[in-house]
Order: C-alpha cells, then sequence, then structure tokens
C-alpha cells in the first residue's frame, strides 16, 4: 500500500470514529433498499466537500475585508468572473460523472473507468486553453461588467493569476465528479481538506506579507511580500494544485474509486464528441448561472462601491448556506445516474421526489435563520457599516425564498442524472435570464432603487422550483440512455507495456 493509501484510509478512519457519519461507498448499495440512508451517506461528504471548497471564497472574502474596500469591491467582480470560466468547461465533468454513474449502475466497471479516462484528458486540455484566452482578456471582460477605475486593477491582478493556474482550478473539480460518479464522496472530502488548510496558512501571509523583525542577522528580512489581493489569487491556485496533483494520483493508482489509465487518455474524437454532447447543455447551464451574477453586477455597478461589496458578501453568503441542496443534488445525480443504469426508473423518480421535500423543509428553516440573523452574518466579513446595512436588506429580501432553492436543484440534479442536461439548462436560463435579469433592471430603476435587485432573486427561486418541479412531472426523462455509443477499447487492450493488474494491489 502507497504512502498516499495509508494517509487517505487513516483520514477516513478518524473521521468515522469522530462521528460514525461518513460511509464508502462499500456500505451501501445507491440501487437497492430505501433512499433516505443512501442519499445521506452519498451527500453528506459532498456537503462537507463543498463547505471546504466554498471556505476559499470566504477566507478570501474575509481577509481581503480586512485589507481594503476596494479589495472587497475587487473580489465581488473577480468571483463570478472566476465561476463564468469554469462554468464553461464544468459540462465535461458532469458528462463525464453521469457517464461513469451509469456504467457502474449497469456494472460496467470498464466502461466507466475509459469515460474517466477521457474525461480528465479532455477537461484539462480545455481548461488550458480556456485559461489562456480568460489570461488575455480578463481586463476587458472586467471593464464590461462595470468594473470602476479604483477597482478594475485589482480584479484585473486577481484574475490573471486565477486565469493562469485555470487547470489547477477546474481539475479538482473534475476528480470530485468522476469520484461521485462512482459512488465515492468521500476521498474528495479528505483531499479538499488538505487543500483547504494550505489556503488558510498562505492566505495572511500572501495578502498582509510578513517581515522577521527579532532575531538578527534576520531583522527586517522579508519572508512574505504584501501581494494584496494578487497574493489571496497565488493561495487559492497553489492549494488548488496540490488537490489535483494528489486526485490524479489517487485515480491513476485506482485504489479509491474509478480509475484512469494513462494510455486511455489518448484523445479519441468520437468518444470527445459524446461527452460534448452530454456536456454542453450543463456548460451551458453553469454559463447560465455565472453569466446572471457577472450581468447583476452590471446593474448592481450603477449604485455605489458599497451596494457592489454588500452583494459580493451576500452572494458569499448563499453559496454557504446552498450547499445542502447543492451536495443533495450531485447526490441526486449519482443516485439517478446509478438508476437508470440498472434500468430502475422509479427508484430514481423516488430519490428525486425525497429530496425536493426535504431540502425545502432544510433551506426554509436556514432562511428562517438567516433573516432573524441577517445583520451579524454580513457583520462577520466586513466592518463598513453602510456594507453591512445594505446587506442585511439583501439578505432578508432573499431568505423567504431559499427553499424553493432545494426544490430547483433537487430535481435539475436528478435532469442531469438521466442525461436530460438540455432540461436542466433550460430551466435554468428561464429563471435567471428570463425572470430574475428583467425584473432587476426594471425594478432597479425605480424608487426601490438596489432592492428591486434583491427582489428579483426572490421572485425567480419561487419561479424556477415551479417549472423546475412541473417539468420533471412530465416524465420525458424515463427514457433517456447515454450509455449508446462508443465505450472504448476493452479493458485487456489499453494497458501500457509493463503495467498489470498487480499494480493495484496493496
Amino acid at each position: 500500500m502507497s504512502v498516499l493509501d495509508r494517509l487517505v484510509g487513516w483520514l477516513s478512519r478518524r473521521l468515522g470514529r469522530l462521528s460514525g457519519l461518513f460511509k464508502g461507498r462499500e456500505e451501501f448499495d445507491l440501487t437497492e433498499g430505501g433512499i433516505a440512508k443512501p442519499l445521506f451517506y452519498l451527500s453528506l461528504p459532498i456537503v462537507v466537500t463543498n463547505l471546504m471548497q466554498t471556505a476559499y471564497n470566504l477566507i478570501d472574502t474575509f481577509w481581503l475585508g480586512q485589507y481594503s474596500t476596494d479589495a472587497l469591491a475587487a473580489i465581488s467582480f473577480a468571483f463570478p468572473m472566476v465561476f463564468l470560466l469554469i462554468s464553461v468547461g464544468m459540462g465535461l465533468s458532469v458528462a463525464g460523472s453521469v457517464l461513469v454513474a451509469q456504467h457502474i449502475g449497469a456494472d460496467e466497471e470498464s466502461e466507466a473507468e475509459y469515460a474517466a479516462s477521457q474525461t480528465v484528458a479532455l477537461s484539462l486540455l480545455g481548461a488550458g486553453i480556456l485559461g489562456l484566452v480568460g489570461y488575455v482578456f480578463v481586463e476587458e471582460l472586467l471593464g464590461l461588467l462595470g468594473a470602476s477605475p479604483d477597482v478594475l486593477p485589482l480584479a484585473t491582478d486577481y484574475m490573471e493569476v486565477i486565469s493562469a493556474g485555470m487547470p489547477f482550478m477546474f481539475g479538482f473539480f473534475v476528480f470530485i465528479a468522476l469520484m461521485r460518479g462512482y459512488g465515492d464522496t468521500i476521498t474528495p472530502m479528505l483531499v479538499m481538506f488538505g487543500s483547504v488548510v494550505l489556503n488558510v496558512i498562505l492566505d495572511p501571509f500572501l495578502i498582509f506579507g510578513w517581515t522577521v523583525v527579532e532575531n538578527a542577522p534576520l531583522v527586517g528580512t522579508i519572508a512574505f511580500p504584501e501581494l494584496g489581493i494578487q497574493g489571496a489569487a497565488i493561495a487559492t491556485v497553489l492549494s488548488r494544485g496540490l488537490a489535483l496533483v494528489v486526485g490524479l494520483a489517487i485515480m491513476f493508482r485506482g485504489t479509491r474509486g474509478v480509475r484512469i489509465r494513462l494510455r486511455q487518455m489518448r484523445p479519441d474524437l468520437s468518444y470527445a464528441r459524446k461527452l460534448v454532447r452530454i456536456g454542453f447543455p450543463a456548460s451551458i447551464e453553469g454559463m447560465g448561472r455565472a453569466l446572471s451574477i457577472n450581468l447583476l453586477l452590471v446593474i448592481v455597478a450603477l449604485f455605489p462601491s458599497t451596494v457592489v461589496a454588500a452583494y459580493g458578501v451576500g452572494t458569499r453568503v448563499f453559496s454557504v448556506i446552498f450547499l445542502p441542496a447543492v451536495a443533495v443534488a450531485r447526490g441526486v445525480e449519482t443516485m439517478t445516474g446509478q438508476n437508470m443504469g440498472a434500468e430502475k426508473p422509479d427508484r430514481a423518480k423516488a430519490a428525486a421526489d425525497f429530496a425536493a421535500r426535504t431540502m425545502f423543509v432544510i433551506l426554509g428553516a436556514l432562511g428562517v435563520v438567516a433573516w432573524i440573523g441577517a445583520r451579524p452574518i454580513i457583520a462577520v466579513f466586513t466592518t463598513d457599516p453602510e456594507v453591512v446595512e445594505i446587506g442585511t436588506t439583501f439578505l432578508r429580501y432573499v431568505a423567504p425564498s431559499f427553499g424553493f432553492i432545494g426544490v430547483m436543484r433537487s430535481y435539475n440534479g436528478s435532469f442531469r442524472g438521466t442525461g436530460k442536461t438540455l432540461t436542466a439548462a433550460a430551466i435554468v436560463l428561464v429563471t435567471y435570464a428570463v425572470v430574475r435579469l428583467p425584473i432587476a433592471a426594471l425594478l432597479s430603476q425605480t424608487t426601490m432603487e438596489y432592492r428591486g435587485i434583491w427582489l428579483a432573486f426572490a421572485v425567480s427561486n419561487v419561479v424556477g422550483a415551479s417549472l423546475a418541479y412541473g417539468w420533471y412531472r412530465r416524465g420525458t426523462w424515463r427514457t433517456a440512455d447515454v450509455t449508446e455509443g462508443p465505450t472504448g477499447p476493452a479493458i485487456g487492450d489499453d494497458l501500457e507495456v509493463g503495467e498489470t493488474e498487480a499494480s493495484t494491489d496493496d
């Protein structure tokens, strides 16, 4: 057994002994038995993983809020841009996850491995191209979003570093998606933990700098230069890079979750078309969410920097509150995929319905908490009293609609799991492009001012949930089959010279 395997196993056992809540794929079956228990065990590590993933943004927001209000406003522009760049290529990871899930459900291990190998190769290639484009045009894009002259240089500094590290940023998302499709959500959680710890350590040193002053001959020596917002970006890229290296090592090793093979990573154009066919609508869905946030920034930017900063803090808070819905949606995606592969659509529907009901109740309760505690929640991220006041109104306008987010996410997750990624994309585009943006643009020009933008969030959440529920009830997803078409070579044909199954022995 390798050192990496021992470390991951040790962390898994420690967490298991601490809580008894985390169970691996070998301890439950997504295609048999009850719904609640496997969905819980599948989703709980995703909640923790996403919480730690969101910690990257929250840590940056916290430290940059202490650094300056301009830096906080700059990160409000940068985060949606990061989301947009990642969303462009995110469809491939969704396609890979769905294919892996359906092949595993159909007991087709070799086809699942080939899907994973092709997804990794094509995703990293795409991320490199996307990062290059982002690096070259980032200043122009941020300018189009309405960043002020004071904020634009700071946001550009942040995004140039992120764009250069896009393969690291995106690569780990692919690792998470493929392992999740297999049914292993614990390993990505453990790898993310180490990455977040590194980011927590690096952030304050790289943002504020650190000068050694105590002992000669190092008096006045600069250990870390003050890099400000650029330092936050460097810390994030380094941390994500470490996570990607570890994730690739785990998948190449093949002792946990889905395995990838070097020879199977040679680009297969016919398989690439299959991934794009499934994944492109998922990219559109992600881009729809990201473009909505970015286009809303254009509207928000018409107001003072304090409103922009409050918008940035509010959306970061939402990213934490919505973690259960995002996690359960990913869990439903995997359960749906494996059950569709096992030809059990009724069980897939039961999982989606259960998730929607549960998330409506849980997020509704969190909405009550957010409404009551809006002011102290916003105050955690900024000391500017005006930003706190505006951010408080943001939370209180949107909080009553939190439960509807859970409904929309749950059914969209099931749509993706069946391979109906175009349906999920259509629901998101209608919710954001047809409902949220127009309402925000119109109401922000009335006496409601920026509060009209906040109201647009609430209205669109209700509309999106209603649309997802109604469309799911039509049942058109039952006939989907994404495993047809090219599946790659047989497992015995793709081993490298000298590579044998013994390489997976402990």
